[in-house]
């Protein structure tokens, strides 16, 4: 009886499986691919590795990963949050302008009234000052019910425009010392065979934190599972019990605190406080969180994914300078992939 229910699948069966496999396969790969696009982004960080280690052989050296875990630390701070906006069907590009405003507007503050205040104190300052900013944005955002670039490119032009007009514009270097040693602490450091000092930062610390603390808030809370919610379809999320407007708040709210916490961070590894810094980065911010994966029409993205993107644009824009590419092709290349990027992503839709 059991031979029988067993026996070999009819031969015309068994041809049709056949013919149908390299589709399924083909099904399969797209599938996978859209589950997990930051394995394209894997792809290009490591064809550029190879590609620059081969001229430079240079590269592949530990100086070269603290060079860029260093330049890589302020833009992945700005990059998580960035990600929980575009989760949730948003964009904000004013995070830059709340940094420069945290920053310059504390460093000028503390130095004048409390130069020796704990650095803890000052960061914690940076990020409530972040948070309240980013929560206007997401309070205009809901109660307008305008898109939220229009939005924030408004409050980004406002926030710039208090920093320059009330508080200041030239350099300010009397930073507060502890902020100074800060910026002056090393985690790890070595010399080099050329007698140099590779140092790593131990603002890289902060950079470890906010990952995990973004990856913990998308992935194992009700708030990170409304953000990606109102991200697939806002209206669905509300008929399922979720607040859009303690949602948006979050997110912002958010996205401002990171932004405070990085612009404190910047100045303090820089040793200088300059409005002006940090202008034009949005773009960058934004085209490393898309080539990690998140798609700007919201529900997806993941912090793993994005901070390879991150480190694909750091090293583009950090390392192309020792194989002799002019800094000018720099945009070029991160747009090149971000259309590749995009291309493969649609069609493995439209498979």
């Amino acid at each position: 009886m059991n031979e029988s229910l067993q026996s070999a699948p009819h031969p015309e069966t068994a041809a049709a499986v056949e013919a149908i496999a390299p589709s399924v396969r083909k099904l399969d790969m797209h599938t996978r691919l859209m589950r997990n696009p930051e394995w394209f982004t894997v792809a290009l960080l490591v064809l550029t590795c190879l590609i620059v280690g081969a001229i430079n052989p240079r590269f592949f050296q530990y100086a070269t990963l603290f060079d860029l875990l260093h330049s890589a630390t302020t833009m992945s701070i700005f990059a998580m949050g960035t990600l929980v906006v575009l989760a949730s069907g948003g964009i904000d590009v004013s995070f830059t302008a709340i940094a420069a405003l945290t920053m310059y507007s504390l460093t000028k503050a503390v130095f004048a009234w409390w130069p020796d205040a704990p650095f803890v104190l000052i960061l914690l300052a940076g990020a409530l000052g972040g948070t309240a900013l980013g929560v206007v944005n997401g309070m205009l955002v809901h109660r307008l019910k305008a898109p939220s670039l229009i939005v924030t490119i408004g409050t980004q032009y406002l926030f710039r425009g208090v920093l320059l007009t009330f508080v200041g514009t030239q350099f300010f270097m009397n930073i507060p010392h502890s902020m100074d040693r800060f910026g002056q602490l090393p985690l790890f450091f070595y010399t080099t065979a050329d007698g140099l000092r590779a140092v790593l930062p131990v603002s890289v610390i902060a950079l470890v934190v906010t990952a995990l603390l973004t990856w913990w808030l998308l992935n194992r809370t009700m708030m990170g599972r409304g953000v990606y919610a109102i991200g697939g379809s806002l209206p669905i999320a509300e008929r399922l019990g979720y607040n859009a407007r303690a949602i948006q708040l979050f997110v912002f709210g958010y996205t401002g605190m990171l932004a405070g916490v990085a612009g404190i961070l910047h100045v303090s590894t820089n040793r200088l406080a300059n409005p002006f810094d940090l202008v034009g980065t949005e773009l960058d911010v934004i085209a490393a969180v898309i080539l990690g994966g998140a798609r700007i029409t919201g529900g997806t993205g993941t912090v793993i994914g994005t901070l390879l993107g991150v480190a694909l644009v750091t090293l583009i824009n950090s390392v192309l300078i020792l194989i002799g590419v002019p800094s000018t092709w720099q945009k070029a290349i991160i747009g090149a992939f971000i259309l590749i990027a995009g291309t493969l992503f649609a069609l493995g839709r439209r498979g």
